[in-house]
């Protein structure tokens, strides 16, 4: 029995900020982030968006695209996320119950809904954990949600790779697009390249007294303080990428018994997680060494001279061309969205291939995840005959091309969250309403609606 994506969808907010404007209001060479890492666009959410609506919206469009689905249909929302908004609710809940804002009231009451969170590939364990569930109950389906949003500090090193967004998958049996039968290779080791801890800050620097009185309900001296932005090594975090993936490909191969050398070479497209858009082909070159090492002089003091040289050569620029450059049509105008970017990568992938008629069933797509802290899987997927109608009804390339662009202190008062009033308003979309800070049992409680 065959099991995977019978359908996919995607929810990406309609405002960026082009990539030009910032590297020109940071003093940085243009070209060093459009031509060096890729980036065209940095997609940002409204003020009355966050990943709860970007997920419910990519839900919703899932099951609009595919009619002859009933809620009742969904046993399973697993969302792959780490943005969460509570510490306790998982963003699987609320979308179930924004869902039931625009069908019949206890739609989803037999759904099971659960959160997946270990940094970008939190994605990849909700999918793997969904098909795990359809495989003993081939007549039941779930929906599998990745919804991040990407913010760093401004003027950091990771200002210019941020991105928002969420996507949508249809788990079933008999799927019209990929089926997954393969183990996958994994490679795990507890590190601290990215992280997003609590922090404390003295409740005295805040009040001014020294005082220990009652504050906000806090009796402690101390407040845990939660940033969007993450502490992280970019150095650091790019050398557990590589040495993470390199482990999960030899353990894919063990675990399937695959001693064909240059085994990648099989598949019609690789797709590997993007933190910013040129990151696949500028590391999986450390894969195709590692299957060739005589290559390059393993030995010499230039080593990594003669990596960056092996990058230029015709053979691995043919690698990335036929590879894994479709996955960075999309990418490079949205950003990173953690979770959802190998699952990005897929879409744009398969959406490039749509529009240039290639005939990719019965090839396999070779998939390379990662996150931090650190984790990558590797794995296969199959490509079912009737791929092309799991494809999204409004394409991510229409889409991606009638967004909005935004001026420099715009995007500054949308970080800090200085602006009250929507940029660009949106029908048929679930939105934020409030935040409720006054019934003292519901403080911090999010209120959302059907903006039709």
């Amino acid at each position: 029995m065959k099991v995977g994506i019978d359908s996919l969808s995607f929810f990406i907010p309609n405002i960026h900020l082009p990539i030009q404007t910032l590297a020109m209001e940071r003093n940085i060479e243009p070209n060093k982030l459009i031509k060096g890492l890729g980036l065209q666009k940095m997609v940002l959410m409204d003020t009355n968006q966050d990943v709860i609506t970007m997920a419910a919206n990519a839900a919703y469009q899932l099951l609009q695209d595919n009619p002859n689905i009933n809620p009742q249909d969904i046993a399973k929302i697993y969302v792959g996320s780490e943005s969460s908004l509570d510490n306790s609710k998982p963003i699987a809940s609320y979308v179930l119950g924004l869902l039931e804002q625009v069908y019949p009231v206890n739609s989803f009451l037999h759904c099971d809904a659960v959160d997946h969170t270990f940094a970008c590939i939190g994605g990849v364990d909700a999918m793997q954990n969904a098909m795990d569930f359809v495989r003993a109950n081939p007549s039941k389906k779930a929906i599998v949600i990745t919804t991040d949003n990407a913010k760093y500090d401004l003027e950091s090193t990771g200002e210019y790779t941020q991105g928002a967004g969420s996507i949508a998958l249809l788990i079933s049996s008999n799927p019209r697009m990929l089926s997954f039968n393969s183990p996958s290779g994994v490679a795990t080791k507890s590190v601290f390249d990215f992280f997003k801890p609590y922090q404390t800050i003295k409740k005295e620097s805040i009040t001014g007294e020294s005082k220990n009185e009652p504050w906000f309900n806090i009796l402690e001296n101390e407040i845990s303080i939660h940033k969007e932005q993450p502490v992280f090594d970019g150095q650091y975090s790019n050398e557990c990428y590589i040495e993470r993936i390199n482990q999960a490909y030899e353990n894919f191969k063990e675990v399937n018994n695959l001693k064909q050398k240059d085994y990648y070479q099989n598949w019609e497209a690789i797709l590997m997680h993007l933190p910013y858009c040129f990151q696949g082909r500028r590391t999986f070159q450390e894969i195709v060494l590692g299957e060739n090492p005589s290559l390059i002089d393993q030995n010499s003091p230039d080593k990594n001279q003669l990596i960056k040289e092996f990058t230029k050569s015709a053979a691995y620029l043919n690698i990335v061309e036929n590879k894994i450059a479709p996955s960075e049509i999309a990418s490079s105008q949205v950003g990173n969205i953690y979770t959802g970017s190998i699952f990005l990568g897929l879409l744009s992938t398969l959406t490039y291939f749509q529009e240039i008629n290639k005939p990719v069933q019965g090839t396999t797509l070779g998939f390379i995840a990662y996150g931090s802290g650190s984790k990558s899987k590797v794995f296969e997927a199959y490509v079912e005959k009737d791929w092309q109608l799991g494809l999204p009804k409004i394409s991510i390339s229409t889409a991606l091309e009638n967004s909005k662009a935004i001026d420099f202190p715009t995007y500054i008062a949308l970080h800090k969250k200085e602006l009250d009033s929507v940029i660009f308003p949106e029908k048929n979309r679930f939105v934020l309403d409030s935040i409720e800070k006054d019934n003292p049992n519901l403080l911090g409680a999010r209120y959302y609606s059907f903006n039709a």
